[in-house]
């Protein structure tokens, strides 16, 4: 039953991987093809905004999944040093995770308070 169970858990922490991975991929795609359009189509410092902002949240999106993985890989680890990477690691993914979700709230922020101010200059 135990390694049924340690066969399974391995795998479903490289699908969590994988499914970080394509989140990743699909944010990078999706930010270097708005951030060209950015540069090249717009002067706006709105739309350069909203395009890392959406950059930043499949980042963050990536962030959870991985430390999801990294979460059920210290199930199953028997080894103290590989339970001591795998904490350094989730800790690194934490802290990464905290500051984008912060830098997100904050330019959420800035936005609602400028909006009055915009629809009031219409």
């Amino acid at each position: 039953m135990k390694e049924w169970l340690v066969f399974l858990t391995e795998n479903v922490a490289v699908v969590i991987d994988f499914l970080a991975l394509v989140l990743v991929i699909i944010g990078s795609i999706e930010a270097f093809v708005g951030g060209l359009k950015v540069m090249f189509m717009s002067d706006s410092g709105h739309e350069r905004r909203d395009t890392w902002l959406r950059y930043a949240r499949w980042l963050v999106a990536a962030l959870t999944f991985q430390l999801a993985a990294d979460i059920i890989e210290s199930s199953i680890t028997a080894n103290w040093e590989a339970v001591g990477r795998l904490a350094a690691i989730a800790v690194i993914r934490t802290f990464l995770n905290y500051f984008l979700e912060r830098d997100l709230a904050e330019t959420r922020q800035r936005q609602r308070e400028n909006e009055p101010r915009q629809s009031e200059g219409a």
